[in-house]
């Protein structure tokens, strides 16, 4: 694999992160043995020597763009060809990858921050900024992986870049543990003549978002010592303006400027500072120096600006005080000095660092080049939805993506926010939101007709469907996955134009009462036109829908485990009802069966929901019939449950009140899963999973009479509750996510390869 680096300048050239950052991972790379050469500019008289570290100085950096740019471009040519080009920086390498030595070639970028912004924040001219906006845009566009420092900026290359999430990859920078090592604070004061009071370092370059105008405020706040030191390294347009700014606050004698130093040098105020600072306040993709310094021993003040708040939590060092707050940063560099240094810390800040040798970077970068060349990337995958609640399908989805593993990358474009954001993004999807108006998003099932209400959403969300069907251009997914019924609709047309393949997660039944008879027509005939794919939640849904399919049901909660025995406490019967508080849920059902089945006794039931889309009557109207009934005392309303394992660990018996035919009947399987002796209507989802008299009991749905007499049953029979229980584990394993997500895999693959094939429809 032979390999080159595009970057800015040397860092003897100009100092800086992004400089440095190259040079110090060229060299772990070829320490590695990795064919790596790096293109830069710079001084001539440096060339011969850089040579010989593997860097090709193209030129000077003086110039145009365009002639910098150029100068890069006859050095690359003149490199001959390679495997991959790694860039650094997009202002040097956009000729070259755009038209020039890079066209064609497997490229990945570094992300270092917005170059656009930050010659905005220096008082750069809008045409300047718009210029540079378009050639980061150009170069990113064209990369196969972008590689950021942190999570924030990842977020900032997807969000203002349009960097696709799939194409980002988070990679910490690593540190020179050689050259920056612990030693002794008094040779190191001797050697940079540091007074022996306290001595504070920022080592910055001098521009505005670097926040040393806030630091120098804060210096001036308290005074630790008459012959304390705030020490600024490094050089910047911004020096004489923060000069004069130390001179206003009367602490020009405690505040000295040393410039650009040797790194030899910068190690020795490592060594000598009782501890560094990074005031940051805007645009900080990681900060080197906190890595450097806790290299060295010393604690780091930082900041919450951007990546740094990441860097600080890596190097293990406090959380950052809020960015451009004078008084906080004070307070924050007061109580490190109040605290000292000491072997023993020093000694574990040191520790810290080690984990982030350059050699790991190496490797890991290794690693993504390997990824680029052999095209072994994930399938892409974006599910679409039109809710964030955490209702049953949205639960689902976020299981099985937590169970796909690498099998697949997810993107998830919501079309409202919600709970279901950090759901998915704990189960390791990127997420999106991209608001549909509510008019449309909460359209009701009664309202698919002509009029008013439904022409007004209709308009609404075709306008929607193209800016999606715009985003999905720009993402350029395997495959895209809807979740819901709504989303199906304008996902699978958004996925249509796009010229991407759809699967069709189906999780309703496509029949009346469930839909009005409109929607069923319009549904039905979608479904034989939008997707590649068509799964459904259980064979009862497929059914429904009137067009070939397979079954993909929605997987137990993680944290119920079918093999762990169910041993609810003695004591009276405790019987439950799971699931969002909807008459067609049938929980007035089952307070009515249970007051027959029970008008007298110790047995309560527990109801465990809310009311999740405007039900709110009808979860007061429960109330009341359990009041009417004799039986509010025994009735525990427990609303919103997020821990489903722990509230099942208790209850004895568990319904299934449904009164219309549940699609899957997520309640169910959990139950079942628990060791719950499980109660359900015999239609729909439920009637594919419990088998009569072995691992649960059936009752005809809508029956109060037969399900009291259920309840009754059970309440008798403890040992018929611990046979149905331990069956129904038995069945529920089938159903954990590490046995379902194969099954959506496949689906997603199969509708992948039918793209490939020309568009030829799979599982249909």
């Amino acid at each position: 694999m032979r390999v080159v680096h595009v970057g800015l300048e040397t860092p003897t050239t100009r100092a800086g992160g992004l400089n440095r950052y190259l040079v110090e991972l060229l060299r772990a790379q070829r320490d590695g043995g990795l064919d790596a050469t790096a293109v830069v500019l710079g001084d001539a008289a440096d060339a011969a020597a850089w040579r010989e570290r593997g860097v090709v100085v193209a030129g000077p950096a003086s110039g145009s763009l365009a002639a910098r740019a150029a100068r890069i471009d006859r050095a690359l040519r003149a490199l001959g060809p390679v495997d991959l080009a790694d860039l650094h920086f997009a202002g040097s390498a956009v000729l070259a990858s755009t038209v020039g030595a890079l066209r064609g070639v497997p490229k990945v970028v570094h992300f270092q921050g917005p170059w656009a912004e930050e010659s905005a924040a220096t008082g750069a001219t809008r045409r300047n900024v718009t210029v540079k906006r378009a050639i980061e845009r150009m170069v990113y566009g064209r990369a196969d992986r972008v590689i950021t420092l942190t999570g924030a900026f990842a977020r900032v290359a997807e969000d203002r870049y349009g960097v696709a999430p799939w194409a980002v990859r988070v990679v910490a920078p690593g540190v020179d543990l050689i050259q920056f090592s612990p030693g002794s604070r008094s040779a190191a004061r001797a050697r940079v003549g540091a007074p022996d009071g306290p001595v504070v370092v920022a080592v910055r370059r001098l521009v505005p978002r670097m926040g040393l105008d806030v630091l120098i405020d804060a210096w001036a706040t308290f005074d630790p010592a008459p012959d304390a030191l705030l020490v600024i390294v490094g050089e910047g347009p911004e020096r004489a303006r923060l000069e004069q700014r130390a001179a206003r606050r009367g602490v020009a004698a405690r505040v000295r400027f040393a410039g650009h130093v040797a790194d030899d040098e910068l190690v020795e105020w490592y060594r000598a500072a009782d501890a560094t600072v990074v005031p940051s306040v805007a645009l900080e993709g990681f900060g080197l120096t906190v890595l450097e310094s806790v290299a060295c021993g010393t604690p780091v003040v930082g900041t919450d600006a951007a990546g740094l708040a990441e860097a600080l939590e890596l190097a293990g060092q406090r959380p950052g005080v809020a960015a451009g707050d004078a008084a906080a940063l004070a307070d924050a560099l007061r109580r490190v000095l109040d605290e000292g240094r000491d072997e023993v810390a020093d000694a574990r800040r040191r520790s810290i660092a080690e984990r982030h040798g350059w050699s790991a970077v190496a490797s890991r970068h290794r690693s993504l080049y390997e990824e680029v060349l052999e095209r072994s990337a994930p399938l892409r995958i974006v599910v679409v939805d039109h809710t964030a609640v955490l209702s049953g399908g949205e639960l689902a989805i976020s299981r099985a993506i937590g169970a796909v593993g690498g099998e697949a990358d997810v993107h998830a474009i919501l079309a409202t926010d919600g709970p279901l954001t950090s759901r998915l993004e704990a189960a390791g999807a990127t997420v999106e939101v991209m608001a549909l108006a509510e008019r449309a998003r909460g359209l009701a099932r009664g309202d698919v007709a002509p009029g008013p209400p439904g022409a007004v959403a209709a308009a609404w969300t075709a306008a929607y469907v193209v800016r999606l069907a715009r985003r999905l251009r720009v993402l350029r997914p395997d495959v895209v996955h809807t979740n819901s019924l709504k989303s199906a609709l304008y996902g699978g047309a958004a996925s249509r134009l796009a010229g991407v393949p759809c699967v069709w997660h189906v999780r309703d039944r496509i029949e009346a009462p469930y839909l009005p008879a409109r929607a069923v027509g319009l549904v039905r005939g979608a479904a034989r036109v939008l997707p590649s794919v068509v799964v459904a939640n259980s064979a009862s849904t497929l059914a429904t829908l009137g067009v070939p399919g397979r079954v993909v049901a929605s997987p137990l909660d993680e944290s119920i485990d079918p093999t762990a025995p169910h041993a609810p406490g003695v004591g009276p019967l405790r019987v439950g009802i799971l699931g969002r508080l909807a008459p067609w849920k049938g929980q007035h059902l089952v307070i009515g069966a249970f007051a027959d089945a029970f008008p007298d006794g110790d047995e309560t039931l527990e109801v465990l929901g809310a009311a999740l889309f405007g039900e709110d009557e009808y979860a007061d109207s429960l109330r009341g019939l359990a009041k009417d009934l004799g039986i509010e005392g025994r009735v525990r309303f427990q609303g919103f449950v997020d821990d489903v394992a722990g509230a099942l660990r208790s209850i004895d018996v568990v319904v299934h009140g449904s009164v219309l035919a549940e699609p899957f009947g997520q309640v169910v399987i959990e139950a079942m899963g628990a060791g719950c002796a499980v109660v359900a209507a015999d239609a729909g989802g439920p009637a594919d999973m419990v088998t009569d008299g072995v691992d649960g009991l059936m009752y005809a749905m809508g029956d109060r009479a037969e399900l009291a007499a259920a309840l009754r049953r059970l309440s008798s029979d403890a040992a018929l509750r611990a046979r149905l229980g331990a069956a129904a584990q038995r069945t529920a394993e089938a159903y954990t996510p590490a046995a379902l997500a194969p099954l959506l895999v496949a689906a997603w693959q199969d509708a992948a390869h039918a793209a490939t094939r020309g568009g030829a429809r799979s599982g249909r």
